[in-house]
């Protein structure tokens, strides 16, 4: 069982930063592929950036390419979400996901371990 952990959500003004961690426990963390998906409301939930096993792959969404950079710390057992220049549509609740084939897939039903999300809000 892995249990995933988000925090460093928050309220930030357009053109700002922020960085979301999420912390993994269970074991085997260097063997996983992660990414981070977003669902604003009323929107369905879509695919941000993923890092594969050990951080060979690294992929990122049209939208956010540039902008985002996903990292990982095995040391840790935590990933990371760095946001730059962020806007107003970048407001959501975002998730990160854990699957152990180590593959760093945009498709969230690759991922069967979820957390329970940190809300980013863009003021403009």
């Amino acid at each position: 069982q892995v249990h995933l952990v988000e925090s460093g959500g928050g309220l930030v003004q357009a053109g700002g930063s922020l960085r979301l961690s999420c912390a993994a426990s269970g074991g085997g963390f260097r063997n996983y592929g992660m990414g981070w998906f977003r669902q604003a409301p009323g929107k369905e939930r879509e695919f941000v950036a993923a890092v594969g096993q050990k951080g060979r792959s690294k992929y990122y969404a049209d939208s956010v390419k540039g902008r985002f950079t996903i990292s990982s710390d095995n040391a840790k057992n935590t990933v990371y979400l760095q946001m730059n220049n962020l806007n107003p549509d970048d407001t959501a609740v975002y998730y990160c996901a854990a699957n152990l084939f180590g593959l760093a897939s945009t498709q969230s039903q690759s991922y069967i371990y979820w957390g329970q999300g940190t809300q980013v809000t863009v003021s403009s």
